[in-house]
C-alpha cells in the first residue's frame, strides 16, 4: 500500500474525538465521537475532554483502519490538529500523531484547525474558486477571511466578544436545551411561522468587518427572564410558542449581524465565492438566508455537507493531503500545540 497516499487525520481540539483516512485524496473511513459527558456540565470541561480523548482516540484509529481494510503500516502520513483549541485536548492528538509517525517512519503535518475548516469544502465541491471570502462560524470562532490560495490568507475581521456558537450555548443553557444548543435553536427557528421576538442587530463602530454578539445575548437573556418563570434548576420555563418566537428572533438578529460585514466585503466585487465553515454553518436557517445574500451579490455559496461542518478528522486528513501534494515537508517533532493559533502563523519545519 506504500505506493499509494494513505493519510490518517486526527482531530482532538475540543470535545470531538475524530479520525479519518484518505486514500489518494478520497475518504475511505471517517469516525467522529462526540463526548456527551459534557452535557451534564452545560459546556466543555477541558480536563474531562483530554481524558476522554486519551480513552477514545486509539480505538477510533483502529476502527477506521479495520473499516478500510488497512494495517497501521499502510498509512503513509499523519495529519493532526495543533491549534487552535484546548491545550490538553490538542496535546493528546499531537502526541499520538508524533508517536505514530516515529514508529512507522512516516511524515506528519501539524494542521491549523481553522485552515482545515476552510478547505474541506473542496473535497465535495471541487476546486475552490479564488479569491474567495470565507466566514468561519463555530463555538469558539467568528472570523472573516480573504482566501487567495493554500496558505495565502488575509484576516479581515472577527467577533469583538462572543462567538456565535458560544451565544447559542449561553442562551440554550437558560432555556433548558442540552449542550450544545445550536441545533435545537435552529430547529425551532425554522419551524416557527409566527412573529419572532425582535432583538437588536449588533454593529461595531469604525470596523465594518467586525462582529459583535454580546448585545444580542444581553437582550435575549433579559427577555427570557422577563417572560418566563425561573425554575429550581436555574433554567427559565417558557411555553412552546414563546420559546420558538425567541429562537426565531435570535436567529434573525444573528444573521443580520453577520450579513452586514459580509455585504460590505462582497460589495468590493473581487470574490468568486463565499465559503462558510465551522459548526454553526450546519444551521439550516443561516444557510437559507446566506443563499439569498449570495444570490443578490452574484457570488457562489460554498458550504460543506452537514457532517463536515462540525469538527471532524476528514478535514484534517484532507488538508494533510493538500500539503503533501504541494510538497510541504513533514513537521518537526519540536512542533508544540498552540491553543490560540492563527492562520498567519507558520508551521515549525
Amino acid at each position: 500500500m506504500r505506493d499509494r497516499s494513505v493519510i490518517l487525520g486526527i482531530e482532538t481540539s475540543c470535545d470531538e474525538t475524530a479520525a479519518a483516512l484518505l486514500v489518494d485524496g478520497e475518504i475511505v473511513a471517517d469516525r467522529t465521537t462526540r463526548q456527551v459527558l459534557h452535557e451534564y456540565y452545560g459546556g466543555v470541561v477541558p480536563e474531562l475532554a483530554s481524558r476522554a480523548h486519551e480513552r477514545l482516540l486509539a480505538p477510533a484509529v483502529q476502527s477506521i483502519l479495520n473499516e478500510a481494510g488497512l494495517k497501521p503500516s499502510d498509512v503513509t502520513g499523519v495529519a493532526v490538529t495543533y491549534g487552535p483549541g484546548l491545550a490538553g485536548a490538542l496535546l493528546v492528538g499531537l502526541s499520538f500523531a508524533k508517536g505514530y509517525s516515529g514508529a512507522m517512519g512516516i511524515p506528519f503535518w501539524a494542521i491549523n484547525h481553522i485552515e482545515a475548516h476552510l478547505w474541506i469544502a473542496q473535497l465535495t465541491h471541487g476546486t475552490l474558486p479564488l479569491p474567495s471570502l470565507a466566514l468561519i462560524v463555530s463555538g469558539g470562532h467568528t472570523l472573516l477571511i480573504a482566501v487567495e490560495g493554500l496558505g495565502k490568507y488575509k484576516f479581515l475581521g472577527s467577533t469583538k466578544d462572543d462567538a456565535v456558537g458560544e451565544l447559542f450555548d449561553k442562551v440554550g443553557r437558560v432555556i433548558g436545551f442540552p449542550f450544545p444548543a445550536g441545533a435545537q435553536i435552529d430547529k425551532l427557528a425554522i419551524e416557527y411561522i409566527g412573529k419572532p421576538v425582535l432583538f437588536p442587530v449588533s454593529r461595531v463602530k469604525g470596523d465594518p468587518y467586525a462582529f459583535s454578539f454580546s448585545g444580542i445575548k444581553t437582550a435575549v437573556l433579559g427577555h427570557i427572564t422577563k417572560v418566563g418563570a425561573r425554575a429550581d434548576s436555574g433554567t427559565v420555563r417558557l411555553d412552546d410558542e414563546e420559546r420558538k418566537a425567541i429562537c426565531a428572533g435570535l436567529m434573525n438578529s444573528v444573521y443580520k449581524s453577520i450579513a452586514a460585514p459580509l455585504s460590505h466585503a462582497l460589495s468590493e466585487k473581487r470574490y468568486e465565492a463565499l465559503i462558510v465553515a465551522g459548526g454553526v454553518s450546519a444551521s439550516k436557517f443561516l444557510r437559507q438566508q446566506l443563499a439569498k445574500l449570495t444570490d443578490e451579490a452574484d457570488v457562489r455559496l460554498i458550504i460543506p455537507p452537514f457532517h463536515h461542518c462540525t469538527d471532524n478528522g476528514a478535514m484534517i486528513a484532507y488538508l494533510g493531503h493538500l500539503l503533501e501534494i504541494n510538497g510541504v515537508k513533514s513537521s518537526s517533532y519540536a512542533q508544540d500545540v498552540n491553543p490560540s493559533a492563527r492562520l498567519h502563523q507558520e508551521r515549525v519545519q
